[in-house]
């Protein structure tokens, strides 16, 4: 019963904990590039390097993620494939990947402010479809 109760237990803690840690994802589609169907999110390749392979752009994904507590980097790359196959994408070239601040907070009396930042990850993908 024991084994029972701290396996709900930490179960639970890990849910909750990962249910703090957000992705959020904008996609824009370029003007004047091709507008292919969805593609398979399975079939997406997440790359670092632009493929010597020929392609065309057809957008962009900007990806905003927590980073206390930070989701895994699985869910990430998962939401990047989601966004990229949206707008028919084969890849997407990760260009950008930063932690940064990304809001401030202002706490204390007036005479003796502190100002905290909030740190938060960037990233920018470029949607590729092979030729």
């Amino acid at each position: 019963m024991k084994n029972t109760v701290s396996w709900l237990t930490i179960t639970l803690v890990s849910l909750l904990l990962s249910a703090c840690a957000s992705i959020d994802a904008q996609t824009t589609a370029y003007v004047g590039a091709p507008h292919p169907g969805p593609t398979l999110a399975a079939n997406v390749q997440v790359l670092r390097v632009e493929p010597m392979r020929p392609h065309v752009r057809l957008g962009e994904i900007l990806v905003d993620a927590s980073v206390d507590p930070a989701p895994p980097i699985t869910d990430v790359e998962q939401k990047l494939k989601d966004e990229a196959a949206k707008i028919g994408g084969d890849a997407v070239v990760v260009v950008y990947d930063r932690i940064q601040p990304v809001a401030a907070y202002v706490s204390g009396p007036l005479w003796s402010r502190d100002i905290e930042t909030i740190q938060g990850r960037k990233l920018k993908g470029i949607v590729i479809q092979y030729q």
